[in-house]
């Protein structure tokens, strides 16, 4: 049968095993002397070991005390930490989070998951908006947090990760070697003016096969082969690969992923942060090419 450590046991154990006795862990704990030498009682019976050394006037814990005392800090710690996380009132709210449509994955998932594991009481709203949007949104601090696919860094924001930015196309498709060539770009697209003016200073012609407000428009239209389009290194759309143009099209500029705090004293807002951090340290994974 499946036995349990009594955690107020334990806590009055490591009590006594910092205050050098019993009486002043009493003290420590609020409680009588007799009831700390009962669940010290307890638990040595439960355990069926001698924890602490009784033969000389001061108390030392004996080999298995010793032992023991590690796995009751570790097991008081976690239970702390639980009942801080789950009934601090101060961890409850909502947190705004704004991320660009196409660097949604593969981070995003995994930050959400991660923050709602940690801040059970607290709402996250995701804001997907394009980068310009966003920024706009910040500055009126109607949002939190935001990430930001920039060719620089703003004031006050922090470059998480620089990334190539890639000319992608429909899976074995051939959209890309079409005179003129078809591109695809929402209205509001961060890449559109700079990839659009490099296909000019290279002197390539092209048409706008697609106009919209939407990006799944543009996608819809990659992926079936009716024009090209850019991403990131590491966040191509479905049913897209990497252009190899050997080339023949312009190289693009790389683009930050950018990161902007609204207030740095909220706990909760840094913990997010810091979430995002640690997720964009994790290695990109290697795209697939189109091969001329």
């Amino acid at each position: 049968m499946t036995r349990n450590l009594d955690l107020t046991s334990l806590r009055s154990f490591v009590a006594v095993s910092d205050a050098g006795g019993v009486t002043r862990a009493a003290g420590m704990l609020n409680l009588t002397q007799s009831a700390v030498s009962m669940q010290l009682k307890r638990l040595e019976e439960s355990l069926d070991v001698s924890l602490l050394d009784r033969t000389s006037r001061t108390i030392a814990l004996t080999p298995a005390g010793e032992q023991l005392l590690g796995y009751a800090r570790s097991m008081l710690k976690i239970n702390d930490e639980a009942l801080t996380r789950l009934t601090a009132t101060e961890f409850e709210g909502e947190l705004k989070l704004g991320v660009p449509h196409d660097i949604i994955y593969p981070a995003i998932p995994a930050v959400l998951k991660r923050f709602a594991a940690d801040f059970p009481r607290m709402q996250v709203r995701l804001i997907s908006a394009p980068t310009r949007k966003l920024l706009n949104m910040f500055g009126r601090g109607e949002v939190d947090l935001i990430l930001t696919t920039e060719e620089n860094c703003g004031p006050g924001g922090q470059a998480l990760v620089e990334l190539p930015l890639l000319w992608i196309g429909a899976q074995e498709g051939v959209a890309w070697r079409k005179q003129p060539l078809p591109v695809a770009f929402c209205k509001n697209c961060i890449f559109r003016s700079g990839v659009l003016q490099a296909l000019n200073e290279d002197g390539i012609d092209w048409v706008m096969a697609v106009d919209s407000e939407l990006d799944n428009a543009v996608e819809a239209a990659v992926s079936a082969d009716l024009a090209v389009h850019v991403a990131l290194k590491g966040s191509l759309p479905p049913h897209t690969e990497i252009i190899d143009h050997g080339g023949l099209l312009p190289e693009l500029k790389p683009q930050n992923i950018n990161l902007y705090v609204l207030k740095h004293k909220d706990q909760a807002s840094q913990a997010m942060a810091e979430i995002i951090r640690h997720c964009y340290t994790v290695p990109q994974s290697k795209p697939q090419l189109v091969t001329a």
